[in-house]
C-alpha cells in the first residue's frame, strides 16, 4: 500500500508545511540497483590511536572502489543546521542543501561525504571517547542524503581492563543515539570485531555502506574470527548455490526469492498448496522450482527432501525460513485454535524443517530465519505471534552453537523486520498503520526488498563471520530498538 504521507512530505509544499508544523519529514530512501557503487560518495576514514582494523578496512574500501577522503577536520567549522534537520547553510562559504535529499551543491568546494567510517577498536578508556567527538562533530552535518555512519569497535567482553570494557560498551549508546539524530535517510551502525576477525570485514562493510542496507539503522553486529570466504564475484555472490525459501508466493518471501536469484542462486520456492498458482508464477519468473507443501505436517521435512529435483536434489546451500501467519487477539479473547495455529506455523514447523534439512544442507551452508520486532519488544494483541518470533531467536542462537553446525561451517542467523509495507500491514487500522510507519528513525515503513537484502547479506559466503545474530530491519524502530 502506498505511503501517501511520504509522497506528500517529499513534495515542495509538503516539505515546507512539515518543517513549519514540526511534522515527521521522511525522505525517499536510495535502494540498491545492480551496478551501483558500494559507497555513493567519498568515504571519510578516521581512527582512534591504537586502532587495529585500519589496514584491513582500507583494503576493503579500496576493493569496493570507494573514494577515501582525508580524515582531517574541516576548516572554519561554520556549518549550522536548524533543529529538526531543516535547510542547511555554511556561513561565509555558501554550502546549501534542500530538505528531502533533493538538489545540493557546495560552492567552491568538494562533494559531501557519502560515509563517515571510524575505527574505534583502539579506544582503551573513557578519556579516548573524545576522539569520537573530534571526528564526527565537524563532519556529521555535512553527510550527504542517505549517507552512512559506520563505527568499528571491540566486543566489551574481550577488553583487558574494566575501563576498556566501559569505553567499548559506550560505543553502542553513541551509535544508537547518533542513528536517531541523523536526517535525510542516513543511517548509523556499529560492528564489533574481536582480535583475529579483522580479515572478516568485507561482506559486512559492503552491506552497511551500500544502498542494500537502506532500512537498517542503529544496529550492532558481531563478527567471529573465522568463516569468511570472499565470493568470486561480489555482484553475484550466490552464483552456483541453491536456496530454499518458504512462504515465497508473495510479500517478503517473494522478494527474498527474487533477490537471491538476482545474486545468482537457483531458488526453490515453497508455499502452501492454496497458493500454488501464485507460487508457480513466482518460481517461473525466477527460473526456479515451485514446491507446494504444508510445512506444519509432521512429515513435511521428509516429503520436501523426497520431492526436491534439479540442482536442489544434490543439496541445499541456503535455507530461508520465511513462512508465517498472524491470528491477532488480546490474550483474554484469544481461543486455543488461534494460539496453536501461529505457534505451529511460525515456530514448530521451523524446528522440524531445520532438523530435517540439516543433512541436506552442504558444508558452509546458511540458515536464515525471519523473526520480528514483535518478538523482541512485544506487541498488544500478539502474544502468540511474539512468542513464536522470540522462540525463533532462541532456536537460531542454540542451533548456531550446536556442534554439528559449527563443525560443518554452517551459520544460523535471523532478520527481525519492523513495519514493512505488505498486505498484512495494509490491513491494519489507519492510525496504527501510521504509527508503525513514523515511529522509527527514518519515519517511514520499509519495503519487502529491505528484508530481502538483509537475508541475502546473511546468506552470502562472505558472511561466515556472522553466526547467531539477529539483524533488525526496522529503520531503528523507537520501540524495542
Amino acid at each position: 500500500m502506498a505511503d501517501r504521507y511520504l509522497s506528500f512530505a517529499t513534495s515542495r509544499p509538503g516539505r515546507f508545511l512539515a518543517r513549519r508544523l514540526g511534522l515527521p519529514r521522511p525522505v525517499r530512501l536510495t535502494r540498491y540497483r545492480p551496478g551501483q557503487p558500494v559507497a555513493r560518495g567519498p568515504v571519510v576514514l578516521g581512527g582512534a590511536e591504537g586502532a587495529r582494523a585500519g589496514k584491513q578496512l582500507r583494503a576493503v574500501l579500496d576493493s569496493c572502489g570507494a573514494r577515501v577522503g582525508e580524515s582531517q577536520g574541516r576548516e572554519g567549522g561554520g556549518e549550522q543546521r536548524g533543529e529538526g534537520g531543516g535547510e542547511q547553510r555554511r556561513e561565509g562559504g555558501g554550502e546549501r542543501r534542500r530538505e528531502g535529499g533533493g538538489e545540493r551543491r557546495r560552492e567552491g568546494g568538494g562533494e559531501r561525504p557519502g560515509a563517515l567510517v571510524f575505527d574505534a577498536t583502539g579506544i582503551a578508556d573513557s578519556r579516548q571517547l573524545a576522539e569520537l567527538h573530534a571526528f564526527f562533530h565537524p563532519r556529521v552535518r555535512a553527510l550527504a542524503p542517505c549517507g552512512r555512519v559506520l563505527v568499528l569497535g571491540s566486543p566489551p567482553e574481550t577488553a583487558a581492563t574494566p575501563g576498556e570494557a566501559a569505553a567499548q560498551r559506550a560505543l553502542d549508546g553513541f551509535v544508537r543515539s547518533l542513528g536517531k539524530e541523523l536526517r535525510n535517510g542516513s543511517t548509523a551502525q556499529l560492528v564489533l570485531i574481536p582480535p583475529g576477525a579483522e580479515d572478516a570485514l568485507e561482506s559486512t562493510v559492503r552491506f552497511l555502506l551500500s544502498a542494500r542496507s537502506a532500512y537498517v539503522s542503529g544496529q550492532t553486529l558481531r563478527l567471529a574470527p573465522a568463516g569468511a570466504a570472499a565470493p568470486a564475484d561480489w555482484d553475484r555472490p550466490l552464483a552456483g548455490r541453491t536456496a530454499l525459501v518458504t512462504g515465497a508466493a508473495q510479500g517478503i518471501g517473494a522478494a527474498v526469492a527474487e533477490v537471491l536469484h538476482r545474486d545468482g542462486a537457483h531458488v526453490v520456492c515453497l508455499d502452501v498448496p492454496d497458493k500454488a498458482e501464485a507460487l508457480r508464477a513466482a518460481a517461473d519468473r525466477l527460473r526456479g522450482t515451485a514446491v507446494a507443501l504444508d510445512v506444519t505436517g509432521e512429515d513435511a521435512a521428509r516429503r520436501l527432501v523426497d520431492g526436491l529435483s534439479g540442482p536442489a536434489a544434490e543439496g541445499l546451500d541456503i535455507v530461508v525460513h520465511n513462512a508465517g501467519i498472524t491470528r491477532d487477539k488480546t490474550l483474554g479473547r484469544m481461543d486455543a485454535a488461534r494460539w496453536q495455529a501461529v505457534i505451529d506455523v511460525n515456530l514448530r514447523a521451523v524446528e522440524r524443517l531445520t532438523a530435517g534439512l540439516l543433512p541436506q544442507l552442504r558444508d558452509g551452508g546458511r540458515i536464515v530465519c525471519t523473526s520480528s520486532i514483535s518478538g523482541i519488544a512485544g506487541n498488544v494483541g500478539q502474544t502468540n505471534y511474539a512468542a513464536s518470533k522470540a522462540g525463533l531467536i532462541g532456536l537460531v542462537q542454540a542451533t548456531a552453537r550446536a556442534a554439528e553446525t559449527a563443525a560443518r561451517g554452517i551459520t544460523v542467523n535471523a532478520v527481525a523486520p519492523g513495519f514493512i509495507e505488505t498486505r498484512m500491514t495494509a490491513a491494519l487500522p489507519l492510525f496504527i498503520r501510521q504509527a508503525g510507519r513514523r515511529m522509527n528513525s527514518l519515519s517511514q515503513g520499509g519495503l519487502p526488498v529491505d528484508v530481502a537484502e538483509a537475508v541475502a547479506y546473511l546468506a552470502s559466503p562472505g558472511s561466515g563471520a556472522l553466526n547467531g545474530q539477529v539483524l533488525r530491519v526496522c529503520g531503528q524502530a523507537l520501540l524495542g530498538a
